[in-house]
């Protein structure tokens, strides 16, 4: 697959390497804080995060002047043609990637991060900081996309850096000669004569519980790593330090107030949208882009990112004093788009899309066109999963909006509009519809009373219309397989105890654990201490609703992930072998033959979602927290 000729074609014409990034407009509040006379380096940052394998174009409905229309962009093409451009501007440039590339969609499924790779290498980053997914195939599925993003037709150099991983040397692929085989902690590069010293971290709970590194590998704490590399940078003279972190928005503000000497934070993880201008667009940004903080020194930090899957590309522009201090910072976030389309997804003529440009242009959205040499690669790519991927499995006939859990603290990832108000009581749809998907192939295999699912291992919302395999494996990208427990009811309403207690401590990166269920159905109270937060807890038999008993055994579906214990369901991993079986069926694959099954897949009824009552703790801060 990988050599004919048409992709030897594109390899050798990318030695090139361009650059890619979407981005995104907005306000910073540019705080002259010393006398500007002085001032020194001015350091354009182009960046992008958490792509997670989405390389190809969708369309997106949102608000404009009144009126909804349909925009086409999200294509990694059309943000190396962004980048492109904005690189060619001058000036010191440096381009980062912000860490969760792999991950997603069938590009990965199909190609293993080798699809990724290219695509990045398109773009020539600088700076790569891994992120949590990097992880989820293991430091060996590490490893290999590593390999493809050295490839030696791209020429390309860039630093792969993770300062809090701490692979085992001699047993981690990532580590079997020395601890700095693959990633470092940093990377120092000269703009105009001056260094600039860039640190990257991983967010460390969430890739141990959450993802699959090997069980040697380490991850330390982020503050206390940020500290020591800080020091060492400013002993060597380095006084520009910028953190490229995958830890997300709300550490980033953290980190920025506690450490000394850091001038910026380019981030990643909790896909946060940025940018006041695009709530005209009826998108729901979580502040200004940059936000701008003052650091242990009192100094003005500028922290950014750039929401998902190649739709947005920042660019944080940092004045320095001849010191290396920050004067302030300014930045623009923006949508790179191919064009305009009619809810009926018509392409709007000559003069309509002009008019839509202009108008959209001050709320971050930019026609562009895409880098030739990615889009011929992604081409090349595309053509290879299109047999499978546009296969249409059922029809969809409302807006399946994905949420990891109800209330107003985390309300979803893919910026549909309406999506919040219609899962803030009971949660998520399609977190529902998995879950009921794979209870319906567990009873066809060998018999299941209930299923359990985490709201975060569904990763995408599902658009009115056509359900392709391509989508389906947007929604469950995971190579995750289906195991049935023979569990007591007292041992499945631990496990939803010990995975509400694992959300608690620590609701900002934890808020994945969150559970849904088939034939089976609670209410929550967040307030109450831990044991009796799930109650009225009720299993589905036959067509009535019965109490779940303590002491009756049940056969439960999960998949493979949850059952080892990870990312807070410790009590799966205690049911002993003998209750134990492994399906082997791949949960996406459940998900389709579902979809097939009902023909047409709508909105779960409010009787039909597994969390009838939802009750936040008192602590938690109201509205979207991305």
């Amino acid at each position: 697959m990988y050599g004919s000729g048409v992709f030897s074609t594109c390899l050798a014409m990318l030695r090139l390497a361009l650059l890619c990034i979407l981005v995104v407009i907005s306000a910073c509040s540019a705080r002259p804080v010393r006398d500007r006379s002085s001032v020194g380096l001015v350091l354009r940052i182009l960046h992008m995060n958490d792509h997670h394998s989405r390389l190809g174009a969708e369309r997106m409905k949102l608000s404009l002047e009144g009126r909804t229309v349909l925009i086409e962009g999200g294509s990694f093409a059309l943000a190396a043609g962004y980048i492109r451009q904005r690189e060619q501007a001058g000036g010191a440039v440096l381009k980062l990637h912000a860490g969760d590339a792999l991950t997603g969609d069938l590009f990965f499924t199909l190609f293993r991060g080798q699809a990724d790779a290219d695509l990045m290498n398109s773009v020539c980053f600088d700076a790569f900081a891994v992120g949590n997914h990097e992880f989820d195939h293991g430091d060996a599925g590490l490893r290999r996309f590593l390999d493809h993003l050295r490839s030696p037709a791209f020429a390309c150099e860039t630093a792969v850096l993770g300062a809090n991983v701490a692979p085992r040397v001699g047993e981690s692929p990532l580590a079997l000669i020395g601890a700095n085989d693959y990633l470092k902690p940093y990377a120092v590069f000269e703009r105009d004569g001056e260094r600039i010293g860039v640190i990257g971290l991983v967010i460390a709970e969430k890739t141990r519980h959450s993802s699959r590194p090997d069980p040697g590998t380490a991850f330390l704490d982020e503050l206390a790593t940020a500290r020591r590399y800080i020091d060492i940078l400013r002993a060597e003279g380095i006084e520009h330090i910028l953190l490229l972190t995958h830890v997300g928005y709300g550490m980033d503000l953290r980190l920025a107030q506690q450490l000394p000497a850091v001038d910026a934070i380019i981030g990643g993880d909790s896909h946060t949208l940025l940018g006041d201008a695009f709530a005209a667009l009826g998108l729901k940004p979580a502040g200004p882009y940059p936000t701008v903080v003052e650091n242990a020194d009192g100094d003005p930090v500028c922290v950014v990112q750039a929401w998902q899957y190649a739709w947005v590309v920042g660019e944080l522009k940092i004045r320095f004093d001849a010191k290396g201090r920050v004067l302030g910072c300014e930045g623009e976030a923006v949508m790179p788009i191919a064009g305009f389309f009619d809810e009926q997804g018509v392409a709007a003529g000559a003069e309509a899309q002009a008019a839509l440009a202009s108008s959209a242009a001050s709320l971050g959205l930019r026609r562009v066109e895409p880098d030739p040499v990615a889009e011929r690669l992604l081409r090349y790519y595309e053509q290879q999963l299109e047999p499978l991927g546009r296969e249409v499995v059922a029809k969809v006939s409302e807006t399946l909006c994905v949420r990891r859990l109800p209330g107003a603290f985390d309300r979803g990832r893919d910026g549909v509009a309406g999506c919040a108000e219609l899962t803030d009581a009971q949660g998520g749809h399609v977190q529902q519809l998995v879950a009921q998907a794979m209870l319906f192939q567990g009873q066809r295999y060998g018999g299941a009373d209930l299923s359990i699912q985490n709201g975060g291992g569904v990763r995408s919302g599902i658009p009115a219309g056509d359900l392709s395999v391509r989508r389906a494996y947007m929604v469950l990208p995971f190579a995750n397989t289906l195991v049935r427990l023979l569990m007591s009811g007292e041992e499945i309403h631990g496990v939803l105890e010990d995975a509400l207690e694992f959300l608690i401590a620590d609701p900002h990166n934890r808020s994945g654990s969150y559970p849904y269920a088939g034939g089976l159905r609670w209410s929550v109270d967040l307030g109450r201490p831990r044991g009796s937060r799930v109650f009225d807890l009720e299993v589905r038999m036959g067509q009535e609703w019965r109490p779940l008993e303590p002491k009756r055994l049940y056969r439960v579906i999960t998949n493979d992930f949850l059952a080892a214990g990870e990312d807070g369901y410790g009590g799966f991993a205690k049911i002993p072998p003998e209750r134990r079986e492994e399906l082997g069926l791949e949960y996406a694959q459940a998900f389709l033959d579902f979809a097939r099954e009902q023909r047409t897949l709508r909105r779960p009824g409010s009787d039909e979602m597994s969390t009838v009552r939802f009750v936040p703790p008192p602590a938690w801060e109201r509205g979207t927290r991305h």
